[in-house]
């Protein structure tokens, strides 16, 4: 979907799709802050949707940029880096300029969102 009020280097990302890409370093949060004391209590505050679990969410995305595809990618803009943004619905929103790189014309186009783990991966997509 087109999200003409994002920033060039922004993307938004649904809800549910976030805390799925995320969960992960949301469980890490959670105990590392003790307000889990296990993984499966984590897995519980999450299903459960928590206020403190979007809070975490909005911290984490702040900082790490995530990796959209659409297939196939036949040049290097067929990939791009951003920022993740928290959206309503349950389609990614792109800049409208940022549209042409992928080819992407909004008639069910699908997209992969990778999301870099390393340190070093991550300062890779900030260069990209």
């Amino acid at each position: 979907v087109v999200g003409p009020s994002l920033a060039l280097h922004q993307c938004g990302l649904p809800r549910e799709i976030a805390i799925e890409l995320f969960q992960t370093f949301i469980i890490r949060d959670l105990i590392r802050k003790h307000l889990a004391s296990n993984i499966g209590v984590a897995k519980s505050q999450i299903r459960k949707q928590k206020p403190i679990v979007w809070e975490i969410l909005q911290e984490i995305m702040d900082d790490h940029p995530v990796l959209l595809n659409r297939a196939p990618t036949l040049h290097r803009l067929g990939i791009q880096a951003f920022l993740p943004v928290l959206v309503e619905g349950r389609a990614i929103c792109l800049h409208p300029l940022v549209c042409k790189g992928f080819n992407a014309d909004f008639d069910g186009d699908q997209m992969a969102v990778h999301v870099p783990l390393s340190l070093e991966a991550q300062a890779e997509a900030r260069l990209i």
